[in-house]
C-alpha cells in the first residue's frame, strides 16, 4: 500500500538526509512540498491523502474539512498543539508525532541552562577572553537541597526530573496524573499551586493543549519565589508575556526560554530588554543522536501506518 500524495507542510528537502527521502520515495507516489504560509496549500489538499507538517505549523478544522481524503497526519516535532487532532479523530484520521525523539537532548539542554544562569558562566567567559583572572564579584550558587520543580512529568520532565535528582535537589513535580512509580523514584507529587511559590527552579515540560495554555498565569507568575530560575522548554503559549514582563522588571526571577522563533515579534522584542530573560534559539533538542532518532520515527511512523498499526498516535 503507498500514499497517492503527501504534502509536506513548512517541511523542506534539508529537514531529512536522502537516506529517509529514498524510504519516503517507496511509501508515496507523489510528494509535493508547500511554505506553511503558502497559498498553494488550499489547492492541495483536496487530492491529499497524507499531511506531514513541521513544528508549529497549523492544520486546523478547516484544512482538514479541506482534504477530503486525508487518511494520515504526521508531524515532524514532540508538539502537536497546532494540530487540530480531536477534530481529526472524530473524522478517524490519526494524527502521528515523534514521542520521545528528544528526550535526552532537551533534559540536558535545561540542566546546561540553568547551569550557565546560576554559575556565571557567560561572565568567567568573557573575562577569560580577555585574560581577566580575577573572579570576584561573581556570583553563583548551587543545585543541590534546593527545590527543583517539574511541571509535566511526561518523558522530557521525567528526565529532567532523574537530572536533577543526580544534583541532590528537592525534587517536586506536578501533572495532569500522579505517576506512583515517580513516588517510589523520590520524586515527589504537589499540588501545583502550593509547589510553584516553593521553588527555587521550575522546568516547565507541558505539551500545548487548550488546557495548558496559559497555565504560568498572572496569578501563578506573581507567586513565584525571588531569585527562582524558571526554563520553559515548551512553547510560551503557555506562559501569560504581559503578567511575565512585568514580574521581570522587578529583576527577581530569571526566565528561560528557547521557542523564541515561534514566539510572538512584538512578545520578543519586549521580553529581550530584560538581561534577566535569557533567550535562547530553538536549541534544546538539536543533537546528532537526536536528528538520527528524529527521522528514523518520522519515515516508521509512516510505514506503521500503511501496515495499518500506527505508531505514536496522540488522538
Amino acid at each position: 500500500m503507498k500514499f497517492k500524495k503527501l504534502l509536506f507542510i513548512g517541511i523542506g528537502k534539508f529537514a531529512l538526509e536522502d537516506s529517509y527521502w529514498e524510504k519516503i520515495d517507496r511509501l508515496t507516489k507523489k510528494k509535493v512540498f508547500v511554505d506553511k504560509d503558502s497559498a498553494e496549500i488550499t489547492k492541495e489538499l483536496p487530492n491529499t491523502d497524507g499531511v506531514l507538517v513541521n513544528f508549529g505549523v497549523p492544520f486546523t478544522k478547516d484544512d482538514i474539512d479541506s482534504a477530503l481524503n486525508l487518511k494520515y497526519i504526521g508531524t515532524l516535532s514532540t508538539a502537536f498543539g497546532k494540530v487540530d487532532a480531536n477534530y481529526a479523530r472524530q473524522k478517524g484520521i490519526p494524527v502521528c508525532n515523534l514521542a520521545g525523539y528528544s528526550t535526552e537532548s532537551v533534559a540536558e539542554f535545561t540542566l546546561a541552562a540553568i547551569l550557565e544562569a546560576i554559575r556565571g558562566l557567560e561572565t568567567g567567559k568573557q573575562r577569560g577572553r580577555k585574560l581577566n583572572v580575577d573572579e570576584s564579584g561573581i556570583k553563583a550558587w548551587e543545585i543541590k537541597d534546593k527545590v527543583f520543580g517539574i511541571l509535566g512529568l511526561g518523558s522530557i520532565g521525567r528526565r529532567v526530573a532523574e537530572l536533577a535528582l543526580g544534583f541532590e535537589a528537592d525534587v517536586r513535580y506536578w501533572s495532569k496524573h500522579r505517576k506512583k512509580d515517580a513516588d517510589k523514584r523520590g520524586i515527589k507529587y504537589q499540588n501545583a499551586d502550593s509547589l510553584i511559590p516553593l521553588c527555587d527552579f521550575i522546568s516547565i515540560n507541558f505539551a500545548q493543549t487548550k488546557e495548558t495554555e496559559g497555565f504560568l498565569n498572572a496569578k501563578r507568575i506573581n507567586s513565584l519565589k525571588k531569585n527562582v530560575v524558571v526554563i520553559n522548554t515548551a512553547p510560551m503559549e503557555l506562559v501569560d508575556i504581559d503578567a511575565l514582563i512585568k514580574r521581570l522588571a522587578k529583576k527577581d526571577i530569571t526566565f528561560i526560554f528557547d521557542h523564541s522563533d515561534e514566539t510572538d515579534p512584538k512578545d520578543l522584542k519586549q521580553l529581550s530588554k530584560y538581561p534577566n530573560c535569557i533567550i535562547y534559539p530553538p536549541m534544546a533538542y538539536i543533537t546528532g543522536e537526536a536528528r538520527v532518532i528524529k527521522q528514523e520515527m518520522f519515515v516508521s511512523n509512516i510505514e506503521h501506518f500503511l501496515k495499518g498499526t500506527p505508531s505514536n498516535e496522540v488522538n
